[in-house]
């Protein structure tokens, strides 16, 4: 498999698994590293964007349900952290209602995106050094 094409598969992996959908972009992202079928730098930074964009999409989600009340765990934390909880975006399930429900409140898109990228930028990391 050459480079571009495992790195479109990793990006593809890594936005899928951060959208409401289920996945498992860390063993796609794990597997090129190991084989070489991609070095660090750029799988780090595709699976980053990747995964940052599916975020963003559930954010985006979030912000067109309507105006309603609703609750839940994932709604109270973002209430009381704000956008910095979104460093734990990353987490399986919980992220993705991290990200819907800031997009609900309207947290603010760029600071959002940012602690998105950061927590999956350093989950990514985590593996890579993991494996090191």
């Amino acid at each position: 498999m050459n480079e571009s094409f495992g790195l479109g598969a990793l990006f593809l992996s890594s936005f899928l698994a951060a959208t409401l959908l289920p996945g498992g972009s860390e063993v796609v992202f794990a597997g090129m590293l190991a084989t070489g079928a991609a070095s660090l730098w750029p799988a780090l930074a595709t699976a980053t964007l990747g995964n940052t964009l599916g975020g963003w999409t559930s954010y985006l989600i979030g912000r067109m349900v309507p105006d309603r009340k609703i609750g839940g765990h994932a709604l109270e934390w973002v209430r009381r952290w704000g956008t910095p909880v979104l460093l734990l975006s990353w987490v399986p399930i919980i992220g993705d209602a991290l990200c819907v429900a800031a997009g609900w409140l309207r947290l603010n898109i760029w600071w959002s995106v940012l602690f998105m990228a950061l927590g999956k930028f350093g989950r990514y990391y985590a593996i890579a050094r993991l494996m090191a």
